[in-house]
């Protein structure tokens, strides 16, 4: 098991629960746990983190996402409550905290090598895996979990690609504390791209403006004044910051946030088996909100796919997961299609007609 993220922490913590714990090598250097736009959990993963054993990293120090606001086709906001949701709120995580405390959990189950794997060759249905100090380890299966980069996978697979999106991001400080903040998360489509604020468990701020790359202001992430007037376009983010008394004191990071998928998600190579999970396997548009569910579900299914391999070398259990992945993918472009062809505003304009035309960009 090669990563440290999610997705790996929960194969890990899936595959203690299958027996498989001792046979496991988990390569997960340290790393800082940081802030990152993508903090929603959405109720569907609730099934999963029981499945894991997990429920209880929920419970504590995150929030309830019960209101979700949306400018989407409309200007006016509209409201959907968790209330009528079958399964209830998902959760705003404290996203540090939570990967945090997954990791910890990870490695009370297995044991965790701090060390950066260098190479992974396969030969003779053997994996080959050198790192930067203990000798070279040997494995039947090689799981990838190194997030976008899919770092060992990308060789023996094809990488496809919807689109270029990217993201500006920043976590404001609350600092009028005459005004209570509204729980909530807000969603609104602009002329060039979307905008994604929610409230943090913490009080502060994650606000996120995605569009693609050539539309985004050049050297953004260094104007704090750029970012400002860029927020000033947003008629009801730039409301609820101004209301809420948060303050933009800092420029926006700038990072990916393009929907990409490995082609196949799982493979063969000189007799060896490969599979990729999380972001490794997959990556979608972040108005899914499937990020953090697809890095669970993925985790889990680790052990569909090996114990029946590792048993007796039946592939059809690789296939079957490489058939869900593939499932799943096909449903989230059908869904998201029929998602951003709600909004007819902007109609015309690059970044929409963009996502009119089969998401196919230069």
């Amino acid at each position: 098991m090669i990563g440290g993220g999610i997705a790996g922490a929960a194969a890990c913590v899936a595959l203690s629960w299958a027996g498989l714990a001792d046979g496991t090598a988990w390569f997960a250097p340290d790393q800082p746990f940081e802030d990152r736009v993508g903090e929603s959990l959405p109720s569907t993963a609730g099934p999963i983190l029981d499945r894991l054993g997990l429920s209880d990293l929920v419970t504590t120090g995150h929030r309830p996402a019960n209101a979700t606001f949306t400018a989407w086709g409309r200007e006016a906001l509209v409201e959907r409550n968790a209330i009528v949701q079958l399964r209830g709120p998902g959760w705003v995580l404290d996203r540090p905290r939570f990967e945090k405390d997954l990791r910890a959990r990870a490695q009370t189950v297995v044991q965790r090598r701090r060390e950066t794997v260098l190479t992974a060759t396969a030969e003779d249905s053997v994996w080959t895996i050198t790192t930067e100090y203990a000798p070279p380890l040997r494995a039947r299966t090689l799981v990838d979990a190194t997030g976008r980069a899919a770092a060992f996978v990308r060789k023996f697979a094809t990488l496809r690609r919807d689109d270029r999106m990217a993201v500006a991001y920043a976590f404001p400080l609350h600092r009028d504390r005459t005004v209570d903040p509204t729980p909530a998360t807000l969603i609104e489509a602009v002329a060039d791209g979307w905008w994604y604020a929610a409230l943090l468990p913490d009080q502060r701020l994650s606000l996120a403006y995605f569009s693609d790359p050539d539309l985004i202001p050049r050297g953004l992430s260094g104007d704090l004044a750029m970012w400002r007037d860029l927020v000033s376009g947003s008629p009801n983010v730039s409301q609820w910051i101004e209301d809420a008394g948060f303050t933009l004191e800092d420029a926006p990071s700038v990072g990916s946030a393009g929907t990409t998928w490995i082609d196949p998600p799982v493979g063969m190579c000189h007799g060896a088996a490969w599979m990729a999970i999380g972001d490794a396997a997959a990556t979608f548009d972040p108005l899914s909100s499937h990020g953090m569910t697809t890095a669970l579900w993925s985790g889990a299914r680790v052990v569909d796919a090996l114990t029946p391999w590792l048993a007796n070398a039946e592939p059809d259990a690789l296939t079957d997961y490489a058939n869900a992945v593939s499932a799943g993918v096909l449903k989230f472009r059908t869904d998201r299609a029929q998602l951003y062809g709600r909004e007819r505003r902007f109609t015309g304009l690059p970044f929409w007609d963009r996502r009119s035309q089969n998401f196919n960009l230069p």
